[in-house]
């Protein structure tokens, strides 16, 4: 049988690590081929060399039956290789027209024609029904337009495989269940799809069939209509996982944190980042709050853990009033955080995995001594949480933290944060990125924590995660509150409306209005 494209026995080495060990992986014309892995799988990697950003050291690349070389994007583009990046690749100052015919330009005589690649856009942009306005600026469309005006570059470029890498990671629910109709449509037109996701109930609802890769190795090949999620995640972890998160009923205590007002200015004068938000997470609870990304979620806790100034309001931890404390003081009242920006905000990219698991404790006696280090004692500490949360890396404790997969850098933040004497603990998209493996950790660390009459604050993007983790949920719209639910009450579709904007509770009186 022919593929459209085969990538025969494909190695690909950084330095000596194999992040594609021996992988052949067939994909039909006009089949969704979910290709699904954990962090660090080689997903990626295996597109970048297909994609033509990376050369392979061992393998090869046949399209329609005939081998060929892909030395760079622009090759790929020939071939009629197109790709939607998991961060895409678009220029904030340009207009939609502009982006989609970056690199593809009409000119005539030096000067650029814009006629016929408007109107080619318009007839794509109906033949999908993507409601893009060619002439509005890439800054001023939402995340998933910016997606949609991805997919048209590719059509527009006639490009026959479309690679999708993690598409559904910033979408809403409704945007989701637009992209997988849009991916169907696709397929009827003859074009061919690799859909790179972690995301089972995805796979189960769009792809014909699935490839799994296991730390770099091909495991094998299946057909999705006839194989269950637990078979797809055990092939992808290499062991049972439990796709249920189990807690105990939801028996809330004492109020630990309560924000009161809270607002935050934007710099640029615009409407307020966080306006006049009030809520409050008790003993024992994981309250999250949910929206789509930009919606205030980020600043709200930065305000919360001191990263940023607030204008007005009150933040309170166990009845004391913390809003001016420094980041310091409110660690050591108890306040623990895992950021959204595990780079940014939470490691020293160049310091060793032990010297991260002690930034926050360095400086107590257990650690220094008259102003030095005690390296017995943190290499002794760093050992003991490397055992407990399952922290893998290349050299243990002396491992560089830039080197450790996303999932392991992520593991690190949590032990450190977690292994503290603490009261509450803000999390925010503690799973983001991560495979089915490292969720099931994370989300048991933060239900212990709860369980131990802790308070959680989560912050998070995934629906899944929202619904299954959360005891409360509130959610973020535009800077404010719009809605207080309980997981059992509402509906996903509701959520998605409320994270719209389109379905509004009115805060004071807890009643709807759309």
């Amino acid at each position: 049988m022919e593929y459209v494209i085969e990538m025969n026995h494909i190695t690909k080495k950084f330095g000596e690590f194999k992040a594609n060990d021996d992988i052949t992986l067939q994909v039909k014309k006009g089949e969704i081929h979910a290709l699904l892995g954990e962090n660090g799988a080689g997903k990626s990697t295996l597109m970048s060399v297909l994609f033509g950003l990376y050369q392979p050291e061992e393998g090869s690349i046949s399209i329609k039956g005939k081998e060929v070389k892909v030395n760079s994007p622009i090759d790929a583009n020939n071939y009629g290789i197109g790709m939607v990046h998991q961060h895409f690749k678009l220029v904030h100052n340009f207009t939609v027209l502009e982006s989609i015919v970056l690199g593809h330009e009409t000119t005539k005589g030096g000067v650029l024609k814009m006629e016929h690649a408007r109107e080619k856009i318009v007839a794509l942009s109906d033949k999908y029904g993507f409601k893009i306005d060619p002439d509005a600026y890439i800054s001023d469309i939402t995340v998933g337009m910016q997606q949609r005006v991805e997919i048209l570059k590719m059509l527009y470029c006639d490009n026959e495989i479309l690679i999708f890498d993690e598409p559904t990671a910033v979408l809403t629910p409704q945007e989701i269940e637009e992209l997988m109709k849009i991916m169907k449509l696709l397929v009827k037109e003859g074009k061919s799809i690799i859909f790179i996701t972690h995301k089972l109930n995805e796979i189960k609802q769009v792809a014909d069939r699935c490839s799994v890769l296991r730390k770099g190795k091909y495991i094998g090949t299946i057909d999705v209509a006839t194989t269950s999620k637990e078979e797809m995640s055990e092939m992808m972890v290499g062991r049972k996982v439990n796709l249920v998160v189990e807690k105990t009923p939801f028996k809330p205590g004492e109020p630990v944190l309560e924000v009161k007002n809270l607002t935050i200015k934007s710099k640029s004068g615009a409407k307020n980042l966080v306006n006049d938000v009030s809520l409050t997470v008790h003993k024992g609870e994981i309250l999250c709050v949910a929206g789509i990304d930009g919606n205030g979620q980020t600043d709200l806790v930065y305000g919360l853990t001191g990263l940023e100034p607030i204008d007005a309001g009150q933040v309170i931890l166990n009845g004391k009033d913390i809003t001016k404390d420094s980041i310091r003081k409110r660690s050591l009242a108890g306040m623990v955080h895992i950021p959204e920006d595990r780079h940014k905000h939470g490691l020293v990219l160049d310091y060793s995995l032990e010297e991260n698991l002690v930034l926050q404790t360095y400086f107590k006696p257990q650690f220094q001594k008259h102003g030095f280090i005690r390296f017995g004692e943190v290499r002794k500490y760093a050992k003991r949480l490397i055992e407990e949360f399952d922290i893998r890396s290349s050299k243990g404790p002396t491992s560089v933290a830039r080197g450790m997969s996303g999932g392991n850098q992520q593991k690190a933040i949590i032990a450190r944060e977690l292994d503290r004497d603490l009261e509450l603990v803000v999390a925010v998209q503690p799973v983001r990125g991560l495979d089915v493996g490292a969720i099931e950790f994370i989300h048991k660390q933060l239900i212990k924590q709860r369980d131990a009459g802790k308070a959680v604050l989560l912050v998070s993007l995934e629906l899944e995660e929202v619904m299954n983790v959360s005891d409360r949920i509130v959610v973020m719209y535009e800077g404010e509150l719009v809605a207080d639910v309980k997981p059992e009450e509402v509906t996903v579709q509701e959520l998605g409306l409320y994270m719209a904007g389109t379905k509004k509770m009115d805060m004071r009186g807890g009643k709807d209005h759309e």
